[in-house]
């Protein structure tokens, strides 16, 4: 997979577009800046957006290429943030409690899903939020991107269980809408969107 990435990364353009997700903006634009940590965040869109907005932002991702287009970006658009080439098993090196995480299509096998989202939880000040997109299996159906494998796609009940003993939801959906990110998310797709807030 690695070098999948590497080359996905390496084509002309953003491979998903210079603008924030969606869900993503809105969350940024209707709270107070704080402090926000971006697992597997690409080539940097979200990162930037919420830097320019004023939060302060952690972010990694284990595409050393991704790493580079990214702080290229962020150089681009005036925008510091703090990006570092790494994988999830590097999450004890974030020590900070956060304001928010969010995990835009940062999709990992169902059988690492829980235990991935719970050592973020972790990271995370009560009151703080944890945001997600992510595809579901009927995004098999579409041709609008995400893992063609069915174990790295989640169900809405998964997700819920995932954070509810913790978290009071304040948006949890499942939805089909048109998606239009960049040359790889374009077209009809089928994900859940989450905002969740620590107790």
């Amino acid at each position: 997979m690695y070098e999948f990435w590497e080359q996905r990364y390496r084509e002309e353009g953003y491979a998903y577009g210079e603008k924030p997700n969606n869900l993503f903006q809105q969350f940024i634009d209707n709270r107070l800046p704080g402090k926000i940590l971006l697992p597997a965040e690409g080539e940097g869109r979200n990162a930037v957006y919420a830097a320019l907005k004023g939060w302060d932002v952690d972010a990694y991702d284990y595409s050393e290429k991704a790493v580079e287009n990214a702080l290229d970006f962020a150089s681009q658009h005036n925008a510091s943030i703090n990006y570092n080439h790494g994988s999830h098993s590097d999450l004890s090196h974030y020590e900070q409690r956060y304001d928010a995480v969010a995990l835009i299509y940062a999709h990992v096998p169902n059988e690492m899903r829980r235990e991935f989202h719970q050592s973020l939880c972790a990271l995370i000040k009560p009151e703080g939020y944890f945001v997600m997109e992510a595809f579901t299996p009927e995004q098999l159906e579409n041709t609008s991107g995400g893992p063609p494998d069915i174990n790295m796609l989640y169900q809405l009940e998964q997700v819920k269980v995932d954070f509810e003993c913790e978290f009071d939801f304040e948006l949890l959906e499942e939805v089909e809408e048109e998606l239009d990110e960049g040359k790889y998310h374009v077209g009809k797709a089928n994900f859940i969107r989450m905002i969740a807030k620590k107790r």
